[in-house]
């Protein structure tokens, strides 16, 4: 982790919020899970967005509430949470009022995190040609800021989950230059986030899951 990184993110929180999403009285940010409809399996590993957002604030300067809330992608609810977390195995449907609402979010200042936890690439790209029409996912570099916000990733994604034997590759969508959707594809982060009796994942590939996850979470709460 670099001091400098700290020093720097410190003065970033405490100046500033980001525009998509006023904080409560409290002054944390709060984070968002995604609901969504088409028998994908948005709710599993409960416990993996808690357990980021504890080793997040154990580590980083950065106030952010205990808990997380599901929020349904048409919910205009969903224009409070300058971050929102999507995950799941298999299908995702929007409509059209759906898509529009995650549109206008993105456009406004909000950051969509979407991890393949196996099954949803085929799903997830469709959807967000929806979402953004004439955008496509590319991948990110991985001299980009978010592979060495806090902790660094010389070689991008850590791989969490073997799955299919690929490489593990992180893929964005950008507006007006900024990145507002980020996709870990082949990597499975949130299952390194999870309690460590779901997956059984080592404890050394759970602390970069958790690593990688805070640098998401903090570029997504003060680059936006």
């Amino acid at each position: 982790m670099r001091l400098s990184s700290l020093l720097i993110l410190f003065l970033m929180v405490t100046l500033a919020f980001p525009k998509s999403a006023p904080a409560q009285s409290s002054g944390e940010f709060e984070i968002a899970r995604a609901k969504y409809r088409g028998g994908g399996d948005w709710y599993n590993d409960p416990s993996a967005l808690e357990n980021l957002i504890s080793f997040t604030k154990s580590n980083v300067p950065i106030q952010i509430a205990d808990s997380y809330t599901d929020i349904s992608l048409g919910s205009a609810d969903l224009h409070s949470y300058p971050f929102v977390f999507l995950t799941g195995h298999g299908n995702i449907a929007l409509t059209s009022t759906e898509a529009r609402n995650v549109r206008e979010y993105l456009q406004n200042g909000g950051f969509l995190y979407i991890d393949d936890d196996y099954g949803l690439d085929e799903y997830i790209r469709p959807a967000m040609k929806e979402v953004f029409p004439d955008e496509e996912f590319i991948e990110i570099p991985f001299n980009h800021p978010i592979y060495d916000q806090i902790y660094t990733f010389e070689n991008g994604l850590p791989k969490i989950h073997e799955h299919d034997g690929k490489p593990p590759q992180g893929f964005g969508i950008f507006y007006e230059g900024r990145l507002v959707v980020f996709f870990s594809y082949e990597s499975n982060l949130g299952d390194g986030w999870a309690d460590s009796d779901v997956h059984n994942t080592p404890q050394s590939l759970r602390q970069k899951a958790l690593q990688m996850g805070t640098n998401i979470l903090v570029y997504a709460l003060t680059s936006n």
